[in-house]
């Protein structure tokens, strides 16, 4: 029993006895990857242990999008290097040739891999930190194209294919797409536009006056703007047409404008400047009603059956049901003021003078009044 424990079968004496060399290169090979992946590993939770004590947390995104892809680029090299070992010692022409291109090509996409890695931490960082979301997509999206090119222009490259003849097509190829697509490139460059100037942002609340288009921003795309209505419909507009409408922003608006025109009674004129003086002071202690805004309150003109004075005062608040409340509890305070001076706000009435009646409608009604004293 012990014989056949410890007697080595003889395919594998054979193996090691005509392939020394072999056998002790890649033993040392694959020793020195696993190695070297253990220390990597090691290093990794002590770097991550170290950079999560440290005020700036630009170093944990660093180590935690990088870790994984070393990871891999460790056991790329060690791989292509057993294989050349054991490509050269057997004389493996089709797998000498084609483990440089291997590695090669492994490397860069391991390394555009890293990049993404890096490039999609460090946008969730920048989000989470509070930073224009909107910007941070953009830049976010431009980098990945860019990472996408440079590791294509290498991997064309070591394929053999030619980059400048490449290159020159594209150039004349990009010519007539742009032609072809001028609406798809007008959008693209419209998206430029909202994310440099920046009018609104994901989340917002947008309408213009130029087209009927009012809801919230829910993204923002290098072809089409989506945009939630308040009946909950989706709108997805074309990006060009920013670049030639106004928009409105009120999501930005710094209060929210009371401006409302209410009209007494002729016969209460008299108290007309009272019910004025009262109501602005209403307004100027009012807690919801901000004082550093513009706090107006005139007679204004004379009605068909009113005297009309208006309003005019700001909101502190933004929000839009909180607002319609304010205005609510401003309204049934200037009607309990006008109350409380004997008057009353006044409504369409008409006065009609007659200058002289029938004779038969005179003789009735001197009938009916005798008749009425009878």
């Amino acid at each position: 029993m012990f014989d056949f424990v410890f007697t080595q079968p003889d395919w594998w004496h054979d193996l090691i006895s005509q392939n020394y060399d072999w056998f002790w290169d890649v033993s040392v090979a694959i020793i020195l990857t696993l190695l070297t992946g253990v220390v990597w590993r090691f290093a990794r939770r002590r770097l991550l242990a170290l950079v999560t004590r440290t005020n700036n947390h630009w170093d944990d995104v660093v180590v935690d999008a990088l870790g994984v892809p070393i990871n891999w680029i460790i056991l790329a090299i060690g791989a292509s290097w057993i294989a050349d070992i054991t490509a050269r010692s057997f004389e493996i022409g089709v797998i000498m040739t084609s483990i440089p291109l291997a590695r090669q090509l492994s490397l860069i996409v391991l390394v555009a891999w890293a990049i993404w890695r890096l490039i999609n931490r460090v946008e969730h960082r920048q989000i989470s930190c509070g930073a224009d979301p909107t910007t941070i997509e953009l830049v976010g999206k431009i980098a990945r194209v860019v990472v996408m090119i440079l590791m294509a222009l290498p991997i064309l490259q070591a394929l053999g294919i030619t980059i400048s003849g490449l290159l020159a097509f594209g150039g004349m190829g990009g010519l007539v797409v742009g032609l072809a697509a001028k609406d798809l490139l007008a959008n693209f460059f419209g998206s430029l536009v909202v994310y440099m100037d920046r009018p609104f942002r994901v989340g917002d609340w947008i309408r213009s006056p130029d087209r009927n288009i009012e809801g919230t921003v829910e993204s923002i795309g290098f072809r089409v703007t989506c945009i939630r209505t308040f009946d909950k419909r989706p709108l997805y507009v074309p990006n060009s047409v920013f670049t030639s409408i106004s928009v409105e922003n009120p999501s930005r608006m710094l209060n929210r404008r009371i401006y409302e025109t209410i009209g007494v009674r002729y016969q209460d004129s008299d108290v007309l400047d009272t019910l004025l003086q009262n109501i602005e002071a209403m307004l100027r202690t009012h807690a919801d009603i901000d004082t550093r805004q513009t706090i107006m309150v005139n007679f204004t003109s004379f009605g068909a059956s009113s005297l009309d004075f208006f309003v005019y005062c700001f909101t502190k608040t933004t929000d839009w049901a909180t607002y319609h409340k304010i205005k609510q509890a401003v309204m049934l305070e200037i009607i309990r003021i006008i109350h409380a001076e004997g008057a009353d706000c006044a409504f369409p009435t008409r006065t009609l003078h007659l200058d002289s009646m029938p004779p038969q409608v005179t003789a009735a009604m001197a009938a009916d009044s005798m008749g009425s004293k009878a």
